[in-house]
């Protein structure tokens, strides 16, 4: 890792592109639809709603230009999200939840996210206890990619 001074944050290059220490990125042991699916089928399985899913490499393409596979699935669950809204209203700027399925290359397929519980913690002030089921989903999606 290295430190960006103008940012003043901690960078990984694990992927061969510079990311911030808050962000986490996990590597596929499958293909990027496949990758995809597991994502989106293990969200919904744990009474997630899907909110959106976002094909940025499509958006791109209509703009005539191209960009690696890369997919935003936002989602979340009210019954989490709602109280946190409700301590901080700015914390619904980072709500619903996000998480991107990007393909580095060919044979090195990512899913990334923030881990949402220290975040909103962190920025907005929401007490831990309010935030701790949010650390569901850091295990959710790890345990997506591993079956």
């Amino acid at each position: 890792m290295t430190t960006d001074s103008s940012q003043s944050r901690q960078l990984s290059h694990d992927s061969g592109f510079a990311r911030p220490a808050t962000v986490t990125s996990l590597r596929s042991p499958v293909d990027f639809y496949a990758t995809l699916t597991r994502v989106i089928d293990a969200l919904k399985q744990h009474g997630m709603t899907i909110f959106a899913d976002i094909d940025q490499s499509a958006a791109a393409a209509s703009a005539g230009t191209s960009l690696r596979p890369t997919r935003l699935v936002l989602f979340g669950n009210p019954k989490g999200g709602t109280p946190v809204m409700a301590a901080n209203p700015h914390a619904g700027l980072e709500l619903p939840l996000k998480v991107m399925v990007w393909a580095a290359s060919a044979d090195d397929v990512r899913v990334d996210y923030l881990n949402p519980g220290p975040s909103l913690s962190a920025l907005y002030g929401v007490d831990s206890a309010q935030v701790a089921g949010f650390g569901g989903v850091v295990k959710l999606l790890e345990a997506a990619l591993a079956a």
